[in-house]
């Protein structure tokens, strides 16, 4: 994304688009809006990077800009206000990379993902209840009082006669996970936003204004708290009274493709940021910290990528990086009888085959 010398930072700024990780402690967010700031409780600390799921999106980043100017102010603006980014832009720019390059520059630990279809709910963002699960459960454990009088835990010990606990069949999604009480911001990426029903965007409302939900099924529990699964693998939450609030609002990049617009009520809540195909500097970079080299093609390629890109075509970053990594694959040549499968490698993607 494009170089620039940062130099020294003005001081309201916290994120600079390198991508490198943090050395020291990581960089301290500022105080959010009167209005932005939640109650919830108790906070929990946030969970460890996944490294391998950031490798993936970023490679290994050097401390090269990935952003223009007014890019990184509008970031730095998002984060201050506590309000989503909503990223428009053709498919395959980097649109949800940002979130992970957020995540790594700000030490914020594992993103979380929601992966939007047209099916999706505002319910399978915030969680799921396995009510089969507990009901098949509930009649296991019958039968085994009726016939003993005890239940044998999995650990061999015998338990007193308490039922299934119903938090043991609700997971919380991942916008439940990110709204949870966490002591600094969890990173959420929702992708693809505009693939959506036409009323999600509509019910996301409540929820990105006030950084709280409830789960119906632990309200009408008569236990005053439940120990519940998360998104983020092996780690559990304890819900009280069946509601979630966060104590930092996530920091929430929502991408779309500008299949369809959104509602003004919701737009109003979040601030746009349109990206556009990496110049050739930055596509360079892109790659070299993909493959981690500089292969000795590389540089026609990216130049053959900006020239389909620049006739009007429609093409995706990884298109570039697996061409150029074929490049690395032994005796094969770009050139020659190479020529005709990097064509396809980089085929206009509006035009499907």
């Amino acid at each position: 994304m494009s170089g620039r010398n940062t130099g020294k930072p003005q001081d309201w700024r916290v994120f600079h688009a390198t991508g490198v990780v943090p050395s020291g402690p990581p960089p301290q967010l500022p105080e959010p809006p009167p209005w932005r700031r939640f109650r919830g409780a108790p906070t929990r600390p946030l969970p460890s990077d996944d490294e391998e799921a950031a490798l993936r999106r970023l490679g290994r980043a050097d401390a090269v800009p990935q952003l223009d100017e007014d890019s990184i102010d509008i970031v730095n603006a998002a984060l201050l206000l506590r309000r989503p980014l909503l990223i428009t832009g053709s498919p395959g720019v980097g649109k949800s990379t940002l979130a992970y390059l957020i995540a790594r520059e700000l030490g914020l630990g594992r993103v979380l993902e929601w992966n939007i279809v047209s099916r999706t709910t505002l319910r399978d963002g915030l969680y799921a209840h396995d009510a089969l699960g507990r009901a098949q459960a509930i009649a296991a454990w019958r039968a085994g009082m009726s016939a003993t009088g005890t239940v044998i835990a999995p650990d061999g010990d015998q338990e007193g006669p308490l039922t299934p606990a119903l938090g043991d069949f609700i997971t919380l999604g991942a916008l439940g996970t990110a709204l949870l009480p966490h002591d600094r911001p969890r990173v959420l990426l929702v992708d693809e936003l505009d693939k959506s029903d036409i009323d999600l965007p509509n019910d996301l409302l409540h929820v990105l204004e006030n950084g709280s939900y409830e789960v119906p099924e632990l309200v009408r529990d008569a236990l005053e708290s439940a120990r519940v699964h998360t998104s983020d693998p092996g780690l559990y939450a304890v819900v009280r009274q069946g509601r979630v609030e966060c104590r930092e609002f996530p920091i929430v990049v929502i991408t779309s493709n500008g299949e369809r617009e959104f509602p003004a009520a919701f737009r109003r809540r979040c601030l746009p940021l349109e990206m556009r195909t990496p110049t050739r500097e930055q596509l360079l970079a892109i790659v070299e910290s993909h493959v981690r080299a500089h292969p000795p093609d590389v540089e026609a390629l990216v130049d053959q990528f900006v020239e389909k890109v620049e006739a009007g075509g429609t093409h995706s970053l990884d298109q570039l990086l697996n061409a150029v990594q074929l490049t690395t694959a032994g005796s094969f040549q770009a050139e020659g009888g190479g020529r005709k499968l990097m064509e396809m490698l980089l085929r206009d993607l509006a035009k499907g085959r």
